[in-house]
């Protein structure tokens, strides 16, 4: 399959268009072909953004923007299944998990649409008589949407609609190494009925996104990777003060106490760093266990990780995929041999899956470190990829410490049947998400983001909606009066 460009609302392809493969991260196989935007498409993405913005979408009523994108939610549920074939094939996540999130993205959009008819200001009474002032709430413009490879349509999802709802006509620009489901969605913005350019797809490389950011005619700016991508990005739109909302990566802990319910608590550790192979910013990555039930938690995690079942990630029954692309396999394989060369020791995996029908895939044993340090790389560093690190404490104050002693601050989770520590600890842990007995769990309606390394700003809830508006304040005085500063008066 050969892609193009989505761009005012056509398929544009340039008489020299390049192309990159998409390369099957189970079998090796290229099986789709997408373009690689030049800078003039680029230019022609964003003014045709810019078109649509001042044309059309900021004249569109909440309740028509609402209309059309809970048409569009519809398309994609009714497509779910396809969606999420495509989704897996691309990046290698399994089908139970991609087909999830592609309700879950629907959801979304039919949230914001609810919302969009709903974007009302404020009326503030003054100190003077006679003076009326209000203020209204009005879309920033042209927003531009950088996703990253682990989940293309959640994370759209968290960006997009909020936009849509708010007023911004937007330009996308999907992970190169995970573009297919994003092109797929520009159809069902075509069968919607969007007005052509309020949404617009470029895929590439790096230089897309820079081609993107630098824009002056850009007026939001939402990324979704890594730190050091987002420190470029807030950099280069910094020159053009662009706002800037940043979901960037995690080091999480998942703290277990003495107190937890021991079997809940190895499940939502097991699912907190091998669901989605490790691959997401909010993995719990670090797990802090309590001294006096640290033993048992570590050999019922052992004997867990060692039964998942990995294999075909299209195959319902499997229960783990691959690693999404060779440099971020590459890249977990080195901080495997990192980890058990600074000291900690290998418990369970380690090496490249071998077995029938994982022959060919970037397949990683279900890994998991014991005595990890905090000091060490295996705790500070994220490594996106199916690698525990467990990390023994004394008490709660140790814990807390701990879990705070990391340059990121996305997610934590706390195991304890004790509701007054849950309540410290909840209160205590420097993390924009906290979950309680629970982990990975997520709602349209709750606030996401970080601190720290982990980037600003929120996605999901209501609150997203202030980070693709600004606010207009007007002042009526009618009172009749005379307010001359230059008048002489007896």
């Amino acid at each position: 399959m050969k892609y193009s460009l989505f761009i005012g609302g056509e398929w544009v392809t340039g008489p020299d268009q390049e192309y990159f493969p998409a390369v099957n991260p189970y079998n090796q196989e290229i099986w789709a072909e997408v373009p690689q935007a030049s800078e003039n498409q680029v230019i022609q993405a964003i003014d045709a953004a810019r078109d649509a913005f001042e044309t059309a979408w900021s004249k569109t009523s909440g309740l028509e923007r609402g209309r059309l994108m809970n048409r569009m939610a519809d398309l994609l549920e009714a497509d779910a299944q396809r969606m999420a074939v495509l989704e897996t094939t691309d990046n290698g996540k399994v089908i139970r998990e991609t087909k999830t999130q592609m309700h879950m993205a629907a959801r979304a959009y039919r949230f914001y649409a609810g919302a969009a008819d709903k974007l009302s200001g404020g009326l503030f009474p003054l100190d003077k008589p006679n003076v009326l002032d209000y203020a209204k709430k009005l879309p920033l413009g042209v927003a531009v949407l950088v996703t990253a490879w682990n989940s293309p349509m959640a994370l759209l999802s968290n960006k997009l609609a909020p936009a849509l709802a708010a007023g911004c006509t937007v330009v996308i620009k999907p992970s190169e190494h995970a573009s297919v489901t994003t092109l797929e969605f520009a159809k069902f913005v075509e069968q919607a009925g969007f007005p052509k350019g309020v949404v617009n797809v470029v895929t590439g490389d790096h230089r897309v996104g820079q081609w993107l950011v630098n824009s002056r005619r850009v007026d939001k700016v939402s990324f979704t990777g890594s730190p050091g991508v987002g420190r470029k990005i807030a950099s280069d739109a910094g020159r053009n003060l662009t706002p800037v909302t940043l979901e960037l990566g995690g080091k999480s802990p998942n703290i277990i106490f003495e107190s937890a319910d021991i079997d809940k608590a190895v499940v939502g550790a097991l699912a907190g760093i091998f669901g989605a192979t490790g691959q997401t910013c909010i993995a719990g990555s670090r797990l802090l266990v309590q001294e006096p039930v640290y033993d048992i938690i570590v050999e019922r995690l052992v004997a867990r990780a060692k039964g998942i079942v990995l294999g075909n990630p299209l195959d319902p029954g499997t229960e783990m995929g691959t690693l999404a692309n060779q440099p971020q396999f590459d890249r977990v394989m080195g901080v495997i041999r990192q980890g058990a060369g600074d000291g900690a020791v290998l418990a369970a995996g380690g090496k490249r899956a071998g077995g029938v029908g994982l022959e060919k895939g970037l397949f990683i044993e279900p890994t998991i470190f014991r005595d990890v340090e905090n000091t060490m790389t295996l705790a500070r560093e994220e490594i996106f990829g199916p690698v525990l690190s467990i990390i023994p404490f004394k008490d709660e104050a140790s814990a807390i410490q701990m879990a705070n002693d990391t340059d990121y601050g996305l997610a934590a989770g706390i195991w304890t049947t004790d509701l007054n520590q849950a309540l410290r600890v909840s209160d205590a842990v420097h993390a924009g998400c906290v979950w309680v007995n629970t982990y990975r769990a997520s709602a349209m309606q709750a606030p996401f983001g970080g601190f720290k390394d982990s980037g600003f700003g929120r996605e999901r809830s209501l609150w997203a909606l202030d980070e693709y508006m600004t606010y207009k304040n007007v002042m009526i005085d009618f009172s009749g009066e005379e307010r001359d500063p230059f008048a002489i008066r007896g």
